[in-house]
């Protein structure tokens, strides 16, 4: 099993996937992220469950919100 704080490690200036608790997914570059998981993405896009896609620029997350975090 990969550790969350690892796998961010990792994608540090990456494109991420995240999907939310409200079955949001966003998409975006992590700039940035602390030990709560709370997260810092430039040129994101949310993409919501009836497939309509928003452009949101940067985005600070909070970490309970995440469900689950996939590279691209």
């Amino acid at each position: 099993m990969v550790m969350p704080l690892a796998l961010l490690e990792k994608s540090i200036d990456k494109r991420i996937s995240l999907l939310l608790k409200d079955n949001r997914t966003l998409e975006g570059k992590l700039t940035g992220y602390d030990d709560y998981m709370n997260m810092v993405l430039e040129d994101t896009a949310e993409r919501t469950s009836d497939d309509q896609e928003r452009r949101l620029g940067t985005v600070i997350l909070r970490g309970n919100n995440v469900v689950s975090i996939s590279p691209l």
